[in-house]
């Protein structure tokens, strides 16, 4: 496992914020551990957060990812996949992503995909035009030039002329129709459709709970890769 999360609730400027996320690593955890620390101190520090939280996202994800790149000597050669969601005031959901860890939401019930995977296969086009390349062997996925399994991420030195570090964006309204809200790594959606991820987090109405029995889930189909899942419910118990 090289994954980290975030969930959490605190006051800003006389705002409530919720932060959320899913950091799905690869060789090697420095870099999600580093995204653990920064991402979200680097988001609000933004000065046009408030006004466009969107945008201020999308800055912040392309600053922390040449951070990494410039700490190459001490976070290695790593890099990691992220989902993140920011709720504010309870009101306004602002989710981003890169990789294919993914974000649903569940409005009475039913699943809505609020990310984009980020698959090598889906972006080929842009990854040759910038002169790499996408292997697909026998038996393996597709894979930028022959290692890696998503056609964006922080990080990965090494493959960055071929790799895309700015996330996909999507902005929900909480309202009272909002059940659940699910972030999870890859290790989950390999074996669970999004709506059976929401069936299963609508049994229990701690998220805690709901969180491990997707887990617990996810390992009973057999998934062969990494795990880690946030549960956030609306119109109850936060976390």
């Amino acid at each position: 496992m090289e994954d980290y999360h975030v969930a959490k609730f605190m006051k800003v400027a006389d705002h409530e914020l919720g932060l959320f996320a899913i950091f799905d690593g690869h060789l090697g955890d420095d870099v999600p551990a580093y995204l653990q620390k920064n991402l979200f101190t680097n988001i609000l520090k933004e000065e046009e957060f408030w006004m466009d939280p969107s945008r201020s996202i999308a800055k912040a994800y392309l600053k922390t990812d040449q951070a990494i790149l410039s700490q190459s000597s001490d976070l290695g050669r790593g890099g990691s996949t992220a989902v993140t969601a920011i709720l504010i005031d309870g009101q306004r959901l602002v989710i981003a992503n890169l990789g294919d860890s993914r974000a649903v939401l569940s409005r009475q019930g039913q699943a809505i995909q609020m990310t984009i995977d980020h698959e090598p296969n889906t972006e080929r086009g842009i990854i040759e035009n910038k002169g790499g390349f996408v292997s697909n062997m026998p038996g393996d996925v597709p894979r930028v030039n022959g290692q890696l399994a998503v056609s964006r991420a922080f990080g990965d030195k090494s493959l960055k002329l071929h790799l895309r570090s700015d996330p996909d964006i999507q902005e929900a309204a909480i309202d009272s129709s909002t059940d659940i809200l699910i972030l999870a790594s890859d290790g989950l959606w390999k074996v669970l459709s999004n709506q059976e991820a929401v069936d299963i987090a609508k049994t229990t109405a701690d998220p805690r709970k709901a969180a491990k029995q997707l887990v617990a889930e996810a390992l009973k189909r057999d998934s062969k890769d990494d795990i880690s899942c946030c549960v956030v419910r609306f119109g109850g118990s936060k976390l």
